[in-house]
């Protein structure tokens, strides 16, 4: 079982009594483990003594090499080349036989499918499955327990395995308890799905929120999210790397984009809820070292707290302190400088100042822009020029 903890934060900040189920502090991760495991319970021992297959590029892979060597049982998991070396190199620890194959992840897939065929053994879906779907519903079960007058639960949707489970469960001990999903704008495919009344394939856009960048939903969670599910909305990439940010900063827990997105959708107005009780699934918390800077700088930039200035100077003495002291008395905090004097967008007589700054918010780098503006100088921000500074 995992935490049931009551943030302050975001309950100021959604007017609601917000509570956070951390399934990003789960065995792997994330909550993947909960459904692999449960499939390979509910398997003959004949079986598992064939070994089983997956394909996956981040926490299903874990969940199903975990459950695996706790059973003790072969487990193979097919990676597309491109896979983190962190996610490959936990998958391996587990004790998985890991194959690398196909430069995107449906070729892995075709390859572990016919993999297993191969040696006859037997393949662990992601999310479609009916054993898959009732393992992640335990984390609904325990939310009711942890929190049995709970108002809405929120969880994040890619395949749909986590919220048909939560969902399914959820309504069978509380019928009145309210589910809602959220997803990501650049993969809307439940959403999209539900309008069609049907599973559709969806064109996707690179999203922080990986986990749940599922381009077709299932067939089985369709049909169970169509009855249980209450509605789904979509967050975009600014609010889920500002709730990823806020997060790590008041609540000292790293959340992948997919984690995230569920608090995002509640703390953004997103869903029709005001003074209830409310469960955001935080599901996973599996993020690349090498990335978490970036999502560091990126949530920083989002909500107005770190900025970056292009600006041509006059190519003499003084003009740089000029600049300097312009920042500098409005109190923001100059992270990194780097001026040239020779390029193709550089006039002769000038040079090109590229500047980092650190700022309070959206209103302080407005602040900065107007002070700059009024000194004749013409800035681009983050590409993007300012009309007459």
């Amino acid at each position: 079982m995992t935490p049931m903890d009551y943030s302050r934060t975001f309950s100021n900040l959604s007017q609601n009594e917000v509570y956070l189920k951390l399934e990003n502090l789960q065995k792997t991760g994330s909550f993947k483990v909960r459904g692999s495991y449960n499939k390979l319970v509910s398997l003959a021992r004949e079986e598992l003594e064939k070994g089983v297959v997956a394909a996956s590029a981040g926490n299903h892979a874990q969940g199903v090499a975990y459950s695996s060597q706790m059973l003790g049982i072969p487990c193979t998991i097919v990676m597309p080349k491109g896979a983190p070396l962190s996610k490959v190199l936990a998958t391996r620890e587990y004790g998985a036989k890991v194959i690398l194959e196909g430069e995107v992840f449906d070729e892995a897939l075709a390859y572990a499918l016919a993999y297993c065929d191969q040696i006859g053994g037997t393949f662990i879906h992601a999310f479609d499955d009916e054993e898959v779907i009732v393992g992640q519903g335990t984390v609904g079960v325990e939310i009711m327990e942890q929190l049995p007058d709970v108002d809405a639960i929120i969880c994040p949707v890619g395949g749909g395995g986590l919220i048909a489970g939560v969902a399914m469960a959820a309504k069978q001990m509380n019928p009145h308890v309210a589910v809602y999903g959220v997803q990501t704008l650049a993969c809307p495919s439940m959403k999209t799905s539900l309008l069609a009344k049907k599973p559709v394939m969806v064109e996707a856009t690179p999203t922080m929120a990986d986990g749940i960048a599922v381009k077709k939903p299932g067939n089985k969670t369709f049909e169970v999210i169509k009855d249980y599910v209450d509605d789904i909305v979509c967050v975009d990439e600014m609010e889920i790397a500002r709730t990823m940010l806020l997060v790590l900063e008041r609540n000292k827990l790293l959340v992948e984009g997919s984690g995230a997105s569920s608090l995002a959708a509640l703390i953004y107005g997103k869903l029709p809820v005001a003074g209830k009780k409310v469960t955001a699934v935080l599901s996973g918390g599996n993020v690349d070292v090498n990335f978490i800077a970036r999502i560091i700088e990126r949530g920083l930039v989002e909500s107005g707290r770190y900025v970056h200035f292009s600006i041509p100077l006059k190519d003499k003495p003084g003009e740089l302190e000029k600049v300097l002291n312009s920042i500098t008395g409005l109190h923001a905090n100059v992270q990194d400088i780097n001026l040239e004097h020779i390029g193709k967008h550089i006039y002769p007589g000038f040079s090109q100042l590229e500047i980092s700054v650190e700022t309070k918010d959206q209103e302080h780098i407005e602040r900065l822009h107007n002070d700059l503006k009024s000194k004749g100088y013409h800035v681009q921000i983050d590409g993007t020029l300012f009309e007459n500074m």
